[in-house]
């Protein structure tokens, strides 16, 4: 069973190394380019090729896995079977149907809901009490395969992105090895999606991660939570862009404009809602500074109560 391995990010990195440690034979591995990072813009290798140059597998970086001349690298490895998770490129037809078990993806939602790219970022922004694991069939449609497996993942009232993010990807390692052994049986119908019930996560786009104060104080709470610890949600004071890390719900009633300081504590900056609650700012980031605590910032500012955030450079 020669198994060829396809992912990129930190969340696939679980999945490749549950495929080596149930002993299937990964005869390669398939990333995204090296791509440049940090202020020197240092050329970093995806989290994937980082795990698989140390197990020793053959590692492929295509720059479209679309065009032929590199698809056709991937099918010379001759699998059995692809797995993806978190590739980050449509796989052409002609790599779809090469292997004899077919293409399957490790999917960070309960398809037929979010698909698309950014499914961890959209449970947490629109307030999901659970999200999940989805194995299913690879198709040219985006995440529209045939259902294998689901497992149901919980998500904590705290749960941020990272948070969520880790629970999927180990949720996602333990899926996969409990579906193989079934899928390579032949003892898994398969279960086509209701393309009617789908909902989409597409990649956040810039303009997303701005709050927007006129929202519910669980809206905002969730925005908070589904930005972090990428890309950030942002607002403004003044001239200056604040990244807000953190904030905390506040139950109390404010009647004040939605983004209104309302008061400044010693351990955050609360700002009215759209609903006349607040969100208390407890951690952030000045733009040009280090990310800190409401308290170690508020000990080096002055911040006045009735500003109103968001105002400018929005």
């Amino acid at each position: 069973m020669n198994i060829v391995f396809m992912g990129t990010p930190d969340f696939a990195v679980p999945i490749l190394e549950q495929l080596i440690k149930d002993g299937y034979n990964v005869v390669g591995v398939v990333t995204q380019p090296d791509k440049p990072k940090g202020r020197k813009q240092q050329l970093t290798p995806p989290p994937v090729k980082v795990t698989a140059q140390s197990y020793n597998i053959p590692v492929l970086q295509p720059t479209k896995i679309r065009e032929k001349d590199q698809y056709e690298q991937v099918i010379a490895l001759q699998p059995d079977l692809i797995v993806t998770a978190a590739f980050g490129q449509i796989l052409p037809k002609p790599l779809l149907e090469a292997p004899t078990y077919g293409c399957i993806n490790v999917h960070a939602s309960l398809l037929p809901e979010l698909r698309g790219g950014a499914p961890i970022h959209y449970a947490i922004l629109q307030g999901k009490e659970k999200t999940g694991i989805t194995m299913m069939y690879m198709v040219e449609k985006l995440d529209a395969g045939d259902i294998l497996t689901q497992v149901e993942v919980p998500i904590d009232e705290r749960d941020t992105v990272g948070t969520l993010h880790d629970k999927l990807s180990e949720a996602g390692a333990k899926l996969l090895s409990e579906t193989l052994p079934k899928l390579l049986r032949g003892d898994i119908t398969p279960i086509k999606q209701d393309d009617e019930q789908a909902t989409f996560a597409y990649n956040i786009k810039p303009e997303q991660e701005r709050i927007d104060w006129t929202k519910t104080g669980e809206d905002i709470y969730n925005h908070i939570r589904g930005m972090n610890p990428w890309p950030v949600a942002y607002t403004t004071y003044g001239d200056e862009r604040w990244k807000i890390w953190w904030g905390e719900k506040v139950r109390a009633s404010f009647q004040a404009k939605p983004g209104t300081i309302v008061a400044v504590e010693r351990d955050g900056i609360v700002v009215a809602t759209g609903n006349e609650t607040a969100i208390k700012i407890t951690e952030l980031q000045p733009a040009g500074k280090r990310k800190m605590s409401a308290t170690d910032f508020l000990r080096g500012a002055t911040i006045e109560i009735g500003t109103v955030l968001g105002g400018k450079n929005e």
